[in-house]
């Protein structure tokens, strides 16, 4: 089936110089309402396909990679890759758009971007939605990411990484095998020797790792001023098997800031990749509601 997205660039700006962001827009390219769907840290816009092929019926939607996912460009310095790169890019994505407001989808990362560029003054974000991220980031959970991100594995055949981003996956909930098919068809390249790698640049851990090594043992990374400062209307999703949002914070999340609608979402870890018409459905109702 012949997709209904355009695939589209942007030129964005680092200290270390000029890059390209990928993304793909579905809809109508004159809908002045505009959802902007970012994904997590080693993912890319190909995780939104089933979401934005329903919501393009009210939304221009478009679907980042962020810089050095998907098919955007590598940095030149990996000190770069950090959420006040990730916000500057999307500031400049917005500017392309010709927009004044949009709405926000943001899962894991995604979220964190989101919530940084809500939280600015003026901000064009008009309606925020968190996926499976809050305004504390549990420790064991970074660990867990820690252990994976920045490997570079290679397979001898498509097969095998897939059996490979199966398993690591399994948390994202039920899949069907032509999604979990198209999920690591979007993950992985072939390169010139025929072996499949990992469709991101490995540096991405580098500040990552950086970063945690400098927490106290057992402490997470805490966001809760960054949250107070939101006020827009906030959707917060939590996978039921959520390591990353506890249950704990995701309540408190309705309680203080943009005090967030709170949904959680079963059979599901971190995060929900929204590949079933329930799960959607949660994302269509908050953001066409009143508007």
């Amino acid at each position: 089936m012949k997709e209904s997205f355009q695939s589209q660039r942007v030129q964005c700006l680092s200290p270390s110089g000029l890059h390209h962001m990928h993304y793909y827009q579905w809809g109508a390219a004159d809908n002045p309402r505009v959802l902007i769907c970012v994904h997590g840290l080693t993912r890319n816009g190909r995780d939104f396909d089933d979401l934005a092929r329903t919501l393009a019926a009210h939304y221009r939607v478009i679907c980042p990679d962020v810089v050095g996912r998907g098919l955007s460009e590598h940095l030149r310095d990996a000190t770069n890759y950090a959420i006040t790169q990730y916000v500057a890019d999307m500031v400049t994505l917005i500017a392309r758009l010709d927009v004044e407001s949009v709405d926000w989808l943001g899962t894991s990362m995604g979220g964190l971007i989101g919530m940084a560029l809500a939280a600015q003054p003026q901000t064009p974000i008009r309606r925020l939605i968190l996926n499976d991220v809050g305004p504390y980031l549990d420790a064991s959970a970074l660990q867990r990411i820690a252990a994976y991100v920045g490997e570079d594995p290679c397979w001898p055949s498509f097969a095998a990484a897939h059996a490979t981003i199966q398993a690591v996956s399994a948390s994202f909930g039920n899949l069907s095998p032509a999604q979990w098919q198209a999920l690591s068809a979007s993950s992985v390249y072939e390169d010139a020797a025929g072996h499949y790698r990992f469709r991101y640049d490995p540096r991405i851990a580098e500040p990552f790792k950086a970063q945690l090594a400098a927490l106290a043992p057992g402490e997470g990374i805490d966001l809760w001023p960054l949250y107070a400062a939101i006020a827009c209307p906030t959707l917060a999703i939590r996978g039921v098997n959520s390591d990353l949002l506890s249950r704990e914070n995701w309540r408190r999340m309705a309680e203080c800031g943009p005090r967030a609608q709170l949904v959680e979402l079963p059979e599901v870890g971190h995060a929900p990749m929204f590949h079933d018409a329930a799960q959607i459905a949660v994302v269509e109702n908050f953001l066409c509601a009143k508007y």
